[in-house]
Order: C-alpha cells, then sequence, then structure tokens
C-alpha cells in the first residue's frame, strides 16, 4: 500500500452543525458480489490509508464483519475512533413503533460501537424485500408513501439522537415532493440526504433543494455502480465512463474515467461514497480527489452530460395498483399518501 494520505489534503464538506467530514467516504455494500469479510477487510485497509468516512447499513449483511474490523484498527491505534465518521441505516423492516431503536441498537452492537455519527431512514416506506431478491419479486405488504408513517419512524430517530446513541439522522432516496412534506413536521432535521449521483444523473433540482435547506447530499454510485446487481440494470442504461465529456477529461488528466467522476463529485460539492474492495481502487478513489482538479471548462461539460438516468429504480419495492417504478419517485404526479 502507498502511504497514507496527509488528512490535512482531503477537503472536507460542512454540515449544518459547522462540523466538516471527508469530501468522500466508501461504501460497503457488497452488490450481492462480494461477501463480509471481503467488504471488511477494505474497510481496514481503506482506514489504514486515509479514509475517514464509512457508509454502512444492516441490510448489506456485513456490519459485524466491519465491526471486528474497526476493533482491529483500533487496537492497532491506526486511528482513534473519534477521528472516523460512521453512518449506519435502518432498514424497511423495521420501521414500526420501538423497531427503529432495536435496529440501531443491533448495528451498534455489530460495529462494536457506543453510537454512529450518523444514521439514515435507508427507504421512506416500509416495504420490505429479501437481499439478493429477484428485479420482480414484490411483497403483497407494500404500499406507497405515507407522510404518517414517515414521521413516526423519523421521530423515533429523532429519539436516537436525544439518548445520545447517533450524532445525526439523514434520509435517503428522498424526492422534492416528501421533503416538502416532512421537513415541516422534524424536530431535528437531517444533516443529509443520500442519493442517487453520477455523471448521467445528476439531479439538480433535488441537489440544489437540499442544499438550500442546510442538507448536505451524500451520493451512491458516484461512478455508475458498475457492479450493481442484475435486478437493477436495464437496457436503456447509460455508462458514466463512456460520456464524451468525461472520456475527454479522462484523455486530458490521463486517468480512468472512474476517477473524473469522482473528481466531478467532490468539485461540485456532494460526498461521493463510492465501493471497491480492490486495494489500487480505493486508494486512487480518495487521491483523486487532493490533486489534478477538472477545470470549470470540464466541470461545465459533464454538467451537460446529464440524461435523467436513474440506475437504481427500487421497482422491488412496488405496491399493487402501482404504475412502474416512477410512482416511487413522484413521477407521476404528486405523493400518494395513505
Amino acid at each position: 500500500m502507498e502511504n497514507k494520505i496527509d488528512q490535512n489534503v482531503i477537503p472536507k464538506r460542512t454540515l449544518y452543525s459547522g462540523e466538516e467530514i471527508p469530501c468522500v467516504g466508501l461504501g460497503t455494500f457488497g452488490s450481492d458480489k462480494y461477501g463480509a469479510e471481503a467488504v471488511s477487510e477494505a474497510v481496514y485497509g481503506a482506514v489504514k490509508y486515509g479514509y475517514r468516512l464509512i457508509d454502512c447499513a444492516a441490510v448489506y449483511q456485513n456490519e459485524e464483519s466491519i465491526g471486528r474490523v474497526l476493533q482491529r484498527l483500533f487496537s492497532e491505534k491506526v486511528v482513534e475512533r473519534k477521528e472516523l465518521f460512521i453512518t449506519s441505516k435502518v432498514w424497511n423492516d423495521m420501521h414500526g413503533e420501538g423497531k427503529v431503536l432495536e435496529s440501531c441498537r443491533k448495528s451498534l452492537a455489530d460495529l462494536g460501537l457506543s453510537s454512529l455519527d450518523l444514521y439514515f431512514v435507508h427507504w421512506p416506506f416500509p416495504n420490505y424485500h429479501a437481499p439478493g431478491c429477484d428485479g420482480d419479486s414484490r411483497n403483497p405488504d407494500s404500499r406507497p408513501f405515507s407522510l404518517e408513517e414517515f414521521m413516526n419512524t423519523w421521530r423515533q430517530c429523532e429519539e436516537l439522537v436525544d439518548k445520545g446513541l447517533v450524532r445525526y439522522i439523514g434520509m435517503s432516496n428522498m424526492t422534492i415532493p416528501k421533503l416538502k412534506a416532512v421537513l415541516p413536521l422534524c424536530r431535528i432535521k437531517p444533516a443529509a440526504l443520500e442519493m442517487e449521483l453520477h455523471p448521467s444523473f445528476q439531479q439538480p433540482e433535488l441537489f440544489a433543494y437540499a442544499k438550500e435547506q442546510g442538507i448536505l447530499p451524500i451520493g451512491y454510485c458516484p461512478i455508475g455502480s458498475p457492479s450493481r446487481p442484475e435486478r437493477d440494470r436495464t437496457a436503456e442504461d447509460v455508462a458514466d465512463t463512456e460520456l464524451p465529456a468525461v472520456a475527454a477529461a479522462a484523455a486530458a488528466h490521463q486517468v480512468h474515467p472512474a476517477v473524473i467522476c469522482l473528481k466531478w463529485a467532490a468539485q461540485r460539492g456532494q460526498v461521493p461514497i463510492p465501493f471497491s474492495v480492490k486495494e489500487p481502487q480505493y486508494i486512487s478513489n480518495l487521491k483523486c480527489v487532493t490533486e489534478d482538479p477538472l477545470t470549470k471548462e470540464e466541470m461545465a461539460a459533464i454538467a451537460r452530460e446529464d440524461k435523467n438516468c436513474r440506475l437504481i429504480k427500487g421497482q422491488v419495492f412496488l405496491w399493487e395498483g402501482a404504475k412502474g417504478w416512477e410512482d416511487l419517485w413522484d413521477l407521476n404526479g404528486e405523493i400518494t399518501a395513505l
């Protein structure tokens, strides 16, 4: 491994509290292709190199392995707990009364931590599917977004802050209509919004709205998730690394197009959380934001490449009577609230 990176050269992003966090994190979703041990070993190597933001989730089925690695890092004095910013998420089957606390305590126990830095509501409804299920799978209990149900889940998240179990709470996979409905009702506002963000799917309106509300966008699939599950692939998908402006910048900077996607994300102001178990890749993914920035012209050219190409459509969460995955994202009209 290369010498670890100097923390002072990693750009930072600011939460509403004024606290700064790194502009790039490490994702830990193995995309049904990598087991818990492979992912946790990547966490170990990445933290040793200089990653300080680790994005976890209960449904990724690897928090226990990551917890063992974190304890190893602490015991080896590679890093102190206070230097890391660790997130997790409540999964859809744990939205019910009292379940959020149970879910959070399980993640804390698995990760071997006394508190989390940020805890997300993974999806804004309790529609459950088993990990690794087929894209055509449907749960008969799935239902549309309910403002009342969501706020019940959010209030449980607020209680986690009250109890000192988490420092910040966040939302994920939201839309502007949903945010407009829930934000006025929040006692503790979300510190971050995790959302799909990459050059062919830039979500400019949602990105701008989140920033206006003082909510930090955290972008998943920042290079177009080339290893995403088969259930999330369609013939219309665009490969971000093949976009002309991305390819042109890669040639100009003499780097892989994936590096350009990450430079663009970090310079735009979101926090990308790329996933990789391969040491050269996760080293490159962090190092690239510290050197050789894209020009204003290159940033503008990539901004023009937006194809509105959503890769994670979420069709496994659809309810009976839904027209299609667009209903999950409020593209067929106003939000449906039970």
